[in-house]
């Protein structure tokens, strides 16, 4: 995970003083896992779940679970679920973000990251080179870069099937929630929101 992703996590944890149970959805056994962020020393409990299951580890335990199917945890069981990395890979992230509303707490935190895409800088340094660049698709006018977006290449784990904009985090990811924030950040985009279950 890029430090700048970890940092962004880091600061929605901090800021909302996240305690309590927290959950990470596509937990990993190393230091890039969410896990680690330094603002959930205060946690009481870390779950992670993950398709390979990895054991137990200094403070937290990872499950073997399908993020789709997560009936192992009560409904309003976490005081925050953290995701990252994991929905462009999900074939029915619709049931894998069911699942987060369920098992998070009324009140609880809900923060996603996910490859996203957005509209090239054009009024940029670059124009000039990215007008000269749609000339030899035969757009001399710059149509082509202009309705084009930058975003993560594909990379399969196992599979990589979608690429998400900050509108379906606003309407799709965190509908319904509450004191929903969604930034941008990287090259390729990396959209990374937050919100609260009402």
């Amino acid at each position: 995970m890029h430090s700048t992703v970890f940092d962004a996590f880091d600061e929605i944890c901090r800021s909302r003083a996240v305690s309590g149970t927290v959950l990470e959805i596509g937990a990993t056994p190393d230091a890039s896992t969410l896990l680690n962020l330094p603002a959930l020393s205060g946690a009481t409990e870390k779950l992670g779940v993950s398709l390979d299951g990895m054991g137990r580890f200094a403070d937290f335990k990872i499950l073997k679970v399908n993020s789709n199917d997560m009936t192992c945890f009560g409904d309003q069981q976490f005081d925050a679920v953290l995701c990252n990395s994991v929905l462009e890979h999900d074939k029915y992230f619709w049931k894998t973000l069911a699942e987060i509303r369920r098992v998070v707490r009324i009140g609880g935190l809900v923060a996603i990251g996910a490859p996203g895409y957005t509209t090239l800088p054009l009024e940029s340094k670059f124009r000039g080179a990215l007008t000269k660049v749609s000339a030899l698709s035969g757009s001399e006018d710059g149509w082509a870069f202009q309705h084009s977006t930058l975003t993560l290449g594909v990379h399969n784990f196992p599979g990589d099937y979608y690429r998400f904009s900050e509108q379906t985090f606003r309407e799709v990811f965190f509908e319904g929630m509450k004191e929903v924030a969604i930034r941008t950040v990287l090259v390729p985009p990396r959209i990374i929101g937050a919100g609260i279950r009402s």
